[in-house]
């Protein structure tokens, strides 16, 4: 029989979250939210400036983080751009870890029309940099078909026993683990053997989450949040993924094949109460109720 606590500790032992250049205009200091041994990823959004993204990874690492910046093939004009782009996270930031994804842009910029456009032109281990993150997609993609999915995960296992990158996947965020569950068993199947953190909606209200959701194009677990407001006494609550942690934390410690390796925290409501709450996770501070929920022992602020 699983131990839950451990189990859900395991899972958060080595969190990520993300940030965008927005956001951070807002946080004086990222060591107020968070601990230096949690990574960041920096998150680049269509149509803002991919220099934005260097100035702040740049700036996470002055304050002692390590970020891990994205970037996004189609809004990159040229390999003379990727190359500078790489070399200035390299050479200003210290990066050694990008998360590469297509962009949410329609008409590519440049040259680049996936991420595996620019794995394939091999700037990002000339720059030195040979960790890499990878998009899931546990629900399907409104951008892309499922079978076109597919092929991009197994080019990408290809990629990374031809050429020795350590590559992983994290994946959008969904609000039911049975959707996840069955998507890492089908791509086990088919092969995949990427390791993978699981995205994971931060503490917020269930409108901002439905606001959030649809913005993001999330698939099927969206009806969850939907159902729930339906009462509409509901919608300001402050609802966090506890029963989806659980079983998420059950699945990976008791199949053998799971993929599952981590999280990633998609800080939705706001960094300081998502990170206050992964840490009362990785810490233990939290007790699992008969009602499969997590009941943590911090103030959430």
């Amino acid at each position: 029989m699983t131990d839950t606590k451990a189990a859900v500790m395991k899972l958060f032992g080595d969190f990520t979250v993300e940030t965008t250049p927005n956001s951070a205009a807002k946080i004086p200091d990222y060591n107020a939210r968070l601990r230096n041994d949690t990574p960041i990823y920096v998150t680049f959004l269509p149509g803002s400036d991919v220099y934005e993204t260097v100035t702040l990874a740049k700036r996470l690492r002055s304050e002692g983080f390590s970020p891990i910046p994205h970037i996004a093939a189609r809004s990159i004009q040229s390999e003379d751009m990727l190359r500078d782009i790489l070399d200035r996270y390299v050479g200003e930031a210290g990066v050694e870890h990008v998360l590469t994804i297509a962009g949410g842009v329609d008409n590519p910029l440049g040259p680049f029309d996936s991420s595996m456009a620019v794995l394939e032109s091999g700037l990002i281990d000339k720059a030195g940099i040979h960790r890499i993150s990878v998009a899931g997609h546990p629900e399907g993609s409104p951008d892309i078909t499922d079978e076109l999915i597919k092929d991009a995960l197994a080019w990408k296992n290809g990629f990374a026993e031809r050429t020795g990158a350590a590559l992983d996947i994290v994946t959008q965020f969904a609000f039911e683990a049975e959707p996840i569950i069955a998507w890492d068993r089908r791509i086990n199947a088919e092969g995949n053997r990427l390791p993978i953190r699981i995205g994971l909606p931060g503490l917020a209200t269930i409108k901002t989450l439905l606001g959030f959701s649809r913005a993001a194009g999330v698939g099927n677990s969206i009806k969850f949040l939907v159902k729930r407001a339906a009462d509409v006494t509901k919608l300001m609550n402050i609802n966090a993924p506890d029963k989806q942690v659980i079983e998420l934390a059950r699945y990976a410690t008791e199949e053998p094949t799971a993929g599952i390796c981590g999280v990633h925290m998609y800080a939705i409501g706001g960094l300081k109460r998502t990170s206050a709450w992964s840490y009362a996770l990785k810490d233990g501070l939290f007790e699992v109720t008969g009602k499969d929920q997590l009941k943590v022992s911090v103030d959430l602020g």
